[in-house]
C-alpha cells in the first residue's frame, strides 16, 4: 500500500466534503472583512459564526492604530524567535501589561492561540506526570495532551464524580505532579466550567489547573479578566490561557501564572523557543485592545443583552437552546442524518443567515447543533430577521423540537 493511497478516498477529516471538493459546509468563501454580515456565494447574510464578541473587529480606532503601525514596524519586525534576534521591549510591555490584567506575576505572548496551548502543556508535563483532561476540551488542548509524554486520563465533561474518580485512582500509585485541564468556557456549547468544584478537588489531591479560556477572556465578569474571575477563582487558577482571536480580535495567545512557571514555559515551549516573534503590528495594536477591553463594560454589557434577545426569541419558538451563561447560543435542532442537517444549513443561508453546525460527536446522534455567537455589534433588527427565518425553517421542513427537549446534552 502506498501512504498517499488513502489520500483518493473518503476517510479522514470531513472526508466526504473533501472528496466533493466542497465550499459550501466546509471552507464556505466569505467576504474577508469581518463584521455582523457577510457576503456568501453573492448574497449577503447575517453573520452568526465569527467570535468578535465584542465588535472589535469593526473598530476604526484599532483600524487606525493599525494602519499607523504597520508604516512605522514593516511585517517582518522582529526577525527572529525571541530566544535568538526577536525579543523587544515591545513584548516585554505587553507581556506585563497582560499579567496585570490576569492578576499574575507573569505572563509569555504566543503567535497563536493553538500553539500557546500545545507549548504550555507539553512543557510543563514530564513522564511521570499525568493530565486529566475534560473530554468536550478544544482540540488544542486534546492535541497538547498527546503531545505530552505524560499519561492522561479523560472526564466526564463536567463531572465531578467522574473528575474525583480519576483522581483518586491517580493518587494509590502516584509518582509524578498532575494537571487537570479544561476550558473556562466551552466554545461549542457555551456552558460554563465547574470550576469552584474543580478547584476543590484540585486542592483535595494535590494537582495544577491549566484553563484555556479562549471564550471567555475579555467576555466573562464584568472586568472580562474571564471564567475564573467571574468565579472569583483567578488566584486559583494555576495556568491561565487566553487568545486574542475572539475577543481581542487578533492573532496570538497568552499564558499567564507565577513567575517561575512563566520562565519555565518561555525557555522550554518549543512553540515559542523555535517560533518566529509575534509581529510588531500585532504587539502594538494589541496594547490598544486590551485597554478597550479593560474598559469594554458597555460593550459586554450590550453583548449579552444581545445574546438573550436572541435566546429568548428561538427558545419562545420551541428551540433547545442549551444552559449557557456565557453569550454563545447553542441551538439544537433535530437532524436524524446528515443529509436532514445540510439541509437546514442550506435553508438557512438561503434566507440570508449565515450559520455553522456540528453534529455527533459533539452533540448525540440525531441532532445538530449550530453555535451562534450575538455580538455587541448585532442589531435588534437583525436578530429579528434571524429568529423570523429560524421559524420559516422550523415550519418548512417540519422539525420536531420537542425530540431533543430532553436529550442528554
Amino acid at each position: 500500500m502506498d501512504l498517499f493511497d488513502k489520500c483518493g478516498t473518503e476517510s479522514g477529516y470531513f472526508g466526504i466534503f473533501r472528496a466533493q471538493d466542497d465550499y459550501f459546509f466546509t471552507r464556505p468563501i466569505l467576504d474577508p472583512i469581518p463584521g455582523t454580515t457577510t457576503i456568501f456565494n453573492g448574497k449577503k447574510c447575517i453573520q452568526w459564526s465569527i467570535n468578535n464578541y465584542l465588535g472589535l473587529a469593526e473598530n476604526q480606532k484599532i483600524k487606525a492604530l493599525s494602519e499607523e503601525t504597520i508604516k512605522k514596524f514593516p511585517l517582518s519586525s522582529p526577525m527572529g524567535s525571541r530566544m535568538m534576534t526577536g525579543n523587544t521591549q515591545h513584548h516585554k510591555e505587553l507581556e506585563k501589561q497582560l499579567a496585570d490584567y490576569l492578576e499574575k506575576e507573569s505572563s509569555i505572548l504566543f503567535n497563536y492561540g493553538y500553539l500557546g496551548v500545545l507549548g504550555t502543556i507539553a512543557s510543563l508535563v514530564d513522564r511521570n506526570d499525568t493530565i486529566v483532561i475534560d473530554k468536550l476540551s478544544h482540540a488544542s488542548m486534546l492535541d497538547a495532551t498527546f503531545l505530552a509524554p505524560g499519561k492522561f486520563r479523560a472526564f466526564r465533561h463536567n463531572d465531578m464524580d467522574s473528575l474525583e474518580s480519576h483522581l483518586k485512582r491517580i493518587n494509590r500509585d502516584r509518582k509524578g505532579g498532575v494537571l487537570i485541564v479544561t476550558e473556562g468556557v466551552f466554545g461549542m456549547r457555551g456552558d460554563l466550567a465547574d470550576l469552584p468544584n474543580i478547584c476543590k478537588l484540585k486542592e483535595k489531591y494535590d494537582a495544577r489547573l491549566f484553563i484555556d479560556d479562549a471564550h471567555g477572556f475579555g467576555v466573562m465578569n464584568e472586568t472580562g479578566q474571564g471564567t475564573a474571575s467571574y468565579f472569583g477563582l483567578q488566584d486559583q487558577v494555576d495556568i491561565y490561557f487566553g487568545t486574542f482571536a475572539k475577543a481581542f480580535a487578533g492573532i496570538g495567545g497568552v499564558s499567564a501564572a507565577d513567575k517561575k512557571v512563566v520562565d519555565w514555559i518561555r525557555y522550554n515551549a518549543r512553540t515559542q523557543v523555535f517560533a518566529k516573534s509575534l509581529p510588531m503590528v500585532y504587539v502594538e495594536v494589541l496594547k490598544k485592545t486590551l485597554e478597550m477591553v479593560k474598559n469594554g463594560a458597555s460593550r459586554r454589557k450590550k453583548m449579552f443583552e444581545n445574546a438573550e434577545k436572541l435566546k429568548t426569541g428561538l427558545s419562545n419558538l420551541g428551540y433547545n437552546i442549551g444552559k449557557g451563561r456565557s453569550p454563545i447560543t447553542a441551538v439544537y435542532v433535530p437532524a436524524g442524518d446528515l443529509k436532514m442537517g445540510m439541509q437546514i444549513i442550506s435553508k438557512l443561508r438561503e434566507l440570508g443567515i449565515f450559520i455553522t453546525g456540528v453534529m455527533y460527536p459533539v452533540v448525540p446522534k440525531g441532532i445538530i447543533l449550530f453555535r451562534m455567537i450575538p455580538t455587541a455589534s448585532h442589531t435588534q433588527e437583525q436578530i429579528d430577521e434571524t429568529i423570523k427565518a429560524f421559524a420559516f425553517v422550523r415550519d418548512r421542513l417540519n422539525l420536531d423540537l420537542n425530540s431533543v427537549k430532553h436529550a442528554a446534552l
